[in-house]
C-alpha cells in the first residue's frame, strides 16, 4: 500500500470510530439531560388542575359552585369509575368512563424482559382529553365522567353529556381483528357556541415504563417522531430536547420506545398544529414521559367529527409500512452521515431477513445465512482485493528498494512508486474497494440488528436475548469504559479482529508505527462500545471476521497463483505503462511539487 491508500484507510477507520463513539456518547448525553429536567418539570405537568368537587359543610354537593366551575358539564363532575374491555388477538384495551379513554393497553403477544405482561399504557399519568373553555378557564374532559352509550365486541362509545341533552361530546373506539390500529373518532354535537376559536385542543399524555433489560439503552432510543402534512418526517430524542412546537399541519405524532410505539394519526384532515413536552424522571423504571397537545381543526359545525387512528404496537417494519403513511420511518435504519444505509436495510437486508425467517425459526441460523449472503454479494470485489494484495506482495521487494533509495524524500519515492505501479499494471487502490463497500454494510448492520424486534427475546447459544447484550459474567459494579458485564460474542469479535489484523499485517506500511499498530489498537478501542450492544450484532461481526480469515487463507493458498501473477507483472513491464489522463495529471502535479521543494531548498541556501 502506498501512502495515499493508507491515508484513505485511516480516514475510513476514523469515520467508523467517530460514528460508534457518537452513538455511545448519546447515553452520556441522556444522563446530563436528566439532571436539568427538574428546571422544566412544571412544563411537563398538566396545565389544567381540576379543583375538588365543591361541597357544603353538611357534606352535600354545592350545586351553585359546581355550576360555576364546570358550567354545562357540572353533571359529569362526579361519578363512579367503571371499566370496559375491548380486545382482539393482539390488544387488550381497558377503558374507563372517567375521561372516556384507555386506562391500560396490553400487548398480548409480547412480554417484558422479566416475562411480565407488557403494557404500553398503565397508570395515572396516561390520559387524553379535550380542553374546553368554561367560565374563563380550561376544563379537561379527562377529569370528567362519561356515560357508556354503546358497547360491542368491536366498538365502544362514550358520551360526555351536558345540561342540554342535545349537546354532547362523544368518543367512539373501534378495533378490528388482527390489527394494532384502533379507530378513534371525536364527535362534538351542538357544541359550536361553547367552543371558541378555530382549533380544538386535545391533550395526550403518555408514559413508557421499563420493558427491556437495559433501561439506559431504552432511554437512548426513546423518541418522538412526527410527520407533517407535506410528508416531511422529523424527530427528536427525549434525552436531548424537552419541548417542540410544530406550527404547521401534522399528519401523525408517534412516541417511540426501543421496540414499541404509540402513534396518533389524523385521517381525513391533519392536525392544525402540535405542542410537545417531554421529560425523563430522575430515577425509577420510567423510560420517558411525553405530554402532547394536538390542535384539531374546528369548523363550528353542529355535528363536528374528527376521525383518528391510534397505533398501539411493535416497531415492526413490515407492519408499520403496511399503513402507507411512512410510519416505518420511526425505525432507526440509518441516519446522520450514514443516512444512505437505510436503503441498504430496506432494499436488501430486511427482504432477505424476512425471506429467511419465513421458513427458519432459529434466528441464530438466520444471522449465519444472512452473513453468508452478504459475503457472497461482495465476493467478486473481495477476490479482486486479494489479487491486488498478491500483486502488492510480489512488488514489495522493489518497493522496499525504492524506499531505501529515496530515504526521507517522500515526494520522489511516491513518483517512482507510481511509475512502478503503472509499468506493472497494478492499481494501488484495488485492495481498498472491498473496505469501502463493507463500511456501509457494517453500519447498516449496526442499525438493523439493535432495532429489529424479531430478535427480541430470541435465544441462541448462550445468548438469551439477541436484541440486547449477551453476558457470561456480571461484575456487580461498573468498569469505566467497559461496563458491568462480559459479553462473550464481543470478546470473540475482538479476538478474530486481532487475528485478521495480524494476518493482513503485510499489507500495511510496517515502517510507519501508526499504521503498524492501528489495526491492533482499533478492535481494543471498540471493545467497550460493543460490550453493551445487541448480541446479534456482535455475533454477526464475529462470524464475518471468521469468514474473512477462512476466505483469505483459501484464496491465497489454493486460488491465487503468485508465480503466474509475477510473470504477468513482468509482461506488463515489457509492454510499458499505459498512462491514463488521471495518472498523467497526477504525475504532473508530483513533478511541480518536487520542483517547488527543490526551489525552496535552494532559497534557504
Amino acid at each position: 500500500m502506498d501512502r495515499n491508500t493508507i491515508i484513505g484507510l485511516v480516514c475510513i477507520i476514523g469515520l467508523a470510530v467517530g460514528y460508534f463513539f457518537y452513538q455511545s456518547n448519546q447515553q452520556q448525553t441522556a444522563q446530563l439531560e436528566k439532571q436539568r429536567q427538574d428546571s422544566i418539570a412544571n412544563l411537563n405537568k398538566p396545565k389544567e388542575q381540576i379543583a375538588p368537587v365543591a361541597t357544603l359543610p353538611s357534606g352535600g354537593i354545592d350545586s351553585t359552585k359546581l355550576n360555576s366551575e364546570y358550567g354545562a358539564f357540572a353533571a359529569a363532575a362526579t361519578g363512579t369509575e367503571q371499566t370496559q374491555v375491548l380486545e382482539n388477538d393482539d390488544l387488550k384495551i381497558t377503558f374507563s368512563n372517567k375521561g372516556g379513554a384507555p386506562a391500560s393497553v396490553e400487548l398480548k403477544k409480547y412480554k417484558t424482559y422479566d416475562k411480565k405482561p407488557l403494557f404500553l399504557e398503565q397508570g395515572s399519568f396516561n390520559r387524553m382529553g379535550l380542553k374546553i373553555p368554561v367560565n374563563n378557564s380550561s376544563l379537561n374532559t379527562a377529569d370528567l365522567y362519561f356515560t357508556l352509550s354503546n358497547a360491542s365486541d368491536k366498538s365502544i362509545t362514550y358520551r360526555l353529556n351536558t345540561i342540554d341533552p342535545s349537546k354532547y361530546i362523544e368518543y367512539v373506539y373501534t378495533i378490528t381483528p388482527g390489527s394494532y390500529m384502533v379507530n378513534f373518532t371525536i364527535n362534538a354535537v351542538g357544541m359550536q357556541n361553547l367552543i371558541a376559536g378555530n382549533t380544538l385542543p386535545f391533550q395526550w399524555n403518555l408514559q413508557f415504563d421499563k420493558q427491556e433489560q437495559d433501561i439506559n439503552n431504552e432511554r437512548m432510543n426513546n423518541q418522538v417522531h412526527y410527520r407533517y402534512a407535506n410528508e416531511k418526517h422529523d424527530y427528536f430524542t427525549l434525552s436531548s430536547k424537552n419541548h417542540e412546537k410544530l406550527e404547521d399541519r401534522v399528519n401523525w405524532v408517534s412516541v417511540k420506545q426501543q421496540f414499541f410505539n404509540v402513534t396518533m394519526v389524523a385521517k381525513k384532515e391533519n392536525f392544525a398544529s402540535a405542542d410537545i413536552n417531554t421529560k425523563i424522571p430522575e430515577s425509577g423504571n420510567i423510560v420517558g414521559q411525553a405530554m402532547t397537545t394536538l390542535n384539531l381543526p374546528y369548523d363550528h359545525s353542529a355535528a363536528y367529527s374528527f376521525p383518528m387512528d391510534i397505533y398501539y404496537g411493535p416497531n415492526h417494519f413490515k407492519t408499520l409500512k403496511s399503513f402507507g403513511i411512512d410510519l416505518e420511518s420511526i425505525i432507526p435504519l440509518g441516519s446522520g452521515i450514514f443516512f444512505f444505509v437505510k436503503y441498504i436495510n430496506k432494499w436488501i437486508i430486511i427482504p432477505v431477513f424476512n425471506f429467511l425467517s419465513g421458513f427458519i425459526s432459529n434466528f441464530g441460523v438466520i444471522i449465519i445465512l444472512l452473513t453468508v449472503f452478504i459475503r457472497l454479494l461482495i465476493s467478486p470485489f473481495t477476490y479482486q482485493s486479494y489479487v491486488s494484495a498478491a500483486k502488492m506482495k510480489v512488488l514489495k521487494p522493489e518497493i522496499d528498494a525504492l524506499r531505501a533509495k529515496f530515504g526521507d524524500d517522500q515526494q520522489g519515492f511516491g513518483m517512482e512508486q507510481m511509475k512502478l505501479f503503472r509499468s506493472a499494471g497494478v492499481n494501488p487502490l484495488g485492495g481498498c474497494l472491498p473496505a469501502l463497500l463493507q463500511l456501509p454494510i457494517l453500519v447498516a448492520m449496526y442499525s438493523f440488528f439493535p432495532s429489529s424486534i424479531e430478535l427480541r427475546q430470541e435465544s441462541f447459544l448462550w445468548a438469551t436475548d439477541l436484541s440486547t447484550y449477551d453476558s457470561i459474567y456480571n461484575f456487580g459494579f461498573n468498569v469505566p469504559f467497559y461496563g458491568n458485564h462480559i459479553s462473550l460474542f464481543t470478546i470473540l469479535m475482538t479476538i478474530t479482529s486481532l487475528i485478521l489484523a495480524f494476518y493482513n499485517r503485510g499489507m500495511t506500511d510496517q515502517s510507519n508505527p501508526v499504521m503498524k499498530y492501528m489495526p491492533f489498537v482499533f478492535p481494543i478501542m471498540l471493545l467497550g462500545i460493543f460490550n453493551k450492544l445487541a448480541a446479534a450484532l456482535t455475533f454477526y461481526y464475529f462470524l464475518s471476521n471468521v469468514i474473512s480469515i477462512l476466505l483469505q487463507w483459501v484464496i491465497q493458498k489454493f486460488v491465487i497463483n503468485h508465480d503466474k501473477i509475477h510473470l504477468q507483472i513482468q509482461e506488463n513491464k515489457k509492454k510499458g505503462p499505459k498512462k491514463s489522463k488521471w495518472s498523467e495529471r497526477l504525475e504532473e502535479m508530483q513533478k511541480r511539487q518536487q520542483e517547488m521543494q527543490e526551489q525552496a531548498k535552494k532559497g534557504k541556501k
